[in-house]
């Protein structure tokens, strides 16, 4: 006999929503490292203490970290699921009949008491913390790297840098255009190139127009991670414009801010040659004290045939060059390149009648050798270079690149939804917090109990 399902709607329920939410769903897990009761007291100074209470402050957290762990990208759709799912009901604390809120709190606070209590970044502190207790940090190798993320900006809505814009009056309507000009004297935004941008967005002029990726060009942010090499915990994210001067500029106030933050001092730190510049190196080993396993940025090396700087050889002891015919080459300490390069000559009289001449300074008549002021540093990576724990470090600092190949397929953070460098630290802040939790999840396991629940 064929059944039929019963339409009668029953008087009473025994549901328990806890009861269907698997065991091994990954918010379960998440749930157990998501530390909101410090929240409170950072926003209570942002809110009246007279007038109608305000949506819960938690579940607006609670709903960004379902919709970036599920790489669920639009608000409006948000709210849709996590008004017909269980397990995202369970995970936000709203039970059967909770009201979802609408779209439109997250942007008035976001815009409002998130951003001004520099919420988000409490939060990512916290996670980190959480991650130090449970013994996921080492603090002893860290990674750094950045990559782009495009932003939400069309270049058919663009001027060319050298237009003529009145920005002030853009920036009575467009926040984003307020906050680029806000942080035209920041070190990550408007000082770290002094080269006028080819085109500049009129509804995001913070982004930078970028051909990096080697394709067509389009205006990006990068997003900055410190890594720690033991558990791919991301210590510290820095969004800045999508230079390389920028990021290295991140690079420091990373290290730094972890180190006041969480008081870890790494021992080295691994990284691509877009870091391995003098002047970083020698704030890495001077300043620091930590270890370069970090290619050197050396464009000394000829490829006309001719003699390259590394064929000559430098005396620590006499501060002098020796060219491949002994003969030495001397300073008098004149400094070129604004202050960063020393450069060393050889004698006329020996260049005259030098057999090597031809392949040593065919156009000029005595050879000159630059070495940069920072070149004891550098001298110190090539000698790390060397070594297999630098080899090891190359190899663990692909983890960093996981991290953002995670970020682009998993999360699904390929495009900015949000405008304005304000906009990308947001975002770029949740998005970390979203991969430390899940990797918190991952590696620590749920307690027998809870599992047999």
């Amino acid at each position: 006999m064929m059944g039929k399902q019963a339409d009668q709607p029953a008087f009473l329920y025994d549901f328990a929503l806890d009861r269907h939410v698997p065991a091994d769903h990954m918010l379960r897990s998440v749930d157990r490292f998501v530390e909101l009761d410090e929240m409170r007291a950072k926003l209570a100074p942002f809110y009246s203490h007279t007038g109608r209470p305000s949506i819960d402050p938690e579940l607006l957290i609670r709903m960004l970290l379902v919709g970036y762990c599920y790489g669920i990208r639009s608000e409006r759709r948000l709210c849709e699921e996590v008004h017909l799912n269980l397990a995202y009901r369970w995970f936000c604390r709203l039970g059967l009949e909770g009201a979802v809120p609408d779209h439109s709190t997250f942007s008035k606070n976001r815009h409002g008491r998130f951003r001004e209590s520099d919420l988000f970044r409490h939060l990512f502190e916290a996670v980190v913390r959480r991650a130090i207790k449970e013994g996921l940090v080492g603090g002893e190798g860290f990674a750094v790297d950045a990559s782009l993320i495009a932003a939400d900006a069309n270049k058919q809505r663009s001027v060319e840098g050298t237009a003529d814009t009145n920005w002030p009056e853009l920036a009575k309507t467009r926040r984003s255009v307020q906050e680029y000009l806000d942080t035209l004297d920041s070190a990550a935004w408007g000082t770290a190139s002094e080269v006028t941008p080819k085109f500049i967005a009129k509804s995001d002029p913070a982004a930078q127009w970028t051909g990096a990726h080697k394709g067509h060009a389009f205006f990006a942010y990068s997003t900055n991670y410190l890594i720690d090499l033991k558990a791919s915990i991301i210590l510290d994210v820095e969004p800045t414009r999508a230079i390389r001067q920028a990021e290295v500029g991140a690079s420091k106030t990373m290290i730094d801010r972890v180190e006041a933050r969480f008081g870890l001092y790494p021992e080295r730190l691994a990284a691509d040659s877009a870091y391995g510049s003098g002047e970083t190196l020698n704030w890495l080993v001077h300043e620091k004290g930590i270890e370069p396993h970090i290619p050197v940025f050396d464009r000394s090396q000829r490829d006309d045939d001719t003699f390259s700087r590394s064929d000559f050889t430098y005396d620590h002891e006499g501060d002098v060059y020796f060219c491949p015919a002994g003969k030495m080459l001397t300073t008098k300490g004149t400094l070129v390149n604004d202050g960063t390069t020393i450069l060393y000559r050889a004698s006329k009289y020996d260049c005259r009648a030098c057999p090597l001449k031809p392949r040593c300074c065919p156009k000029e008549p005595v050879r000159k050798v630059p070495r940069s002021i920072h070149e004891g540093a550098r001298d110190m990576a090539r000698d790390i270079a060397k070594t297999d724990a630098y080899v090891e470090s190359r190899r663990e600092r692909k983890k960093v690149e996981m991290l953002f190949a995670h970020l682009k397929r998993i999360l699904r953070m390929g495009r900015l939804r949000l405008r304005g460098p304000c906009g990308a630290r947001d975002e770029f802040t949740l998005a970390a917090i979203v991969q430390n939790l899940r990797k918190l999840a991952k590696l620590i396991p749920m307690p027998k109990a809870a599992m047999a629940i």
